[in-house]
């Protein structure tokens, strides 16, 4: 497969419309509310609960809106990029991407059992240590984990068929 064809070029743009979608429509407004929910807790009530609470709700919060922001806003350029080079080096284009989402495939398992830690720590924390703090740390850490794997969960089926694209045009190649 060339990468210039069009089924190709359906495939690239749809993971990256994805990518910047996911990004700019749920992790950073997520990064955003997380941080403002944090701040208004603080603000309100400063028992150890809330600080178990407020605490991962502002460093993951400020976690999501760069990484939201980040991915977001060099998407476009990113897939103005390859789309060039797919014109003037195909090969090269297709060799840097699969190298590329070689690394973001390998990080999947990482991630998952980070979320897995995350959940299996907020439930021993939540229904193991009989504190207000831990209360607050193990019930935010549960959330935190469901959007993890929530946002892998999609980021990584999304990588699946561009991935199965890209070593279909590095065999033909």
């Amino acid at each position: 497969m060339h990468p210039a064809d069009t089924a190709f070029l359906e495939v690239l743009r749809t993971y990256f419309r994805g990518e910047r979608l996911e990004a700019l429509i749920f992790i950073a407004p997520l990064g955003v509310a997380s941080v403002a929910f944090a701040v208004s807790l603080l603000r309100d009530e400063r028992s150890p609960f809330t600080w178990g609470v407020a605490v991962p709700f502002l460093v993951l919060g400020l976690a999501l809106l760069a990484v939201g922001l980040g991915v977001g806003l060099r998407t476009g350029s990113q897939v103005e990029e390859l789309l060039r080079l797919s014109q003037t080096d195909a090969g090269g284009m297709i060799a840097l991407e699969a190298a590329r989402m070689a690394k973001v495939n390998a990080w999947w398992p990482i991630y998952l059992r980070t979320w897995t830690a995350f959940a299996l720590v907020g439930l021993g924390l939540r229904f193991g240590v009989h504190k207000d703090w831990a209360l607050g740390l193990g019930t935010a850490l549960l959330f935190f984990a469901g959007v993890g794997f929530m946002i892998d969960g999609f980021a990584e089926r999304r990588a699946k068929p561009y991935t199965a694209a890209l070593e279909a045009g590095r065999a033909a190649r």
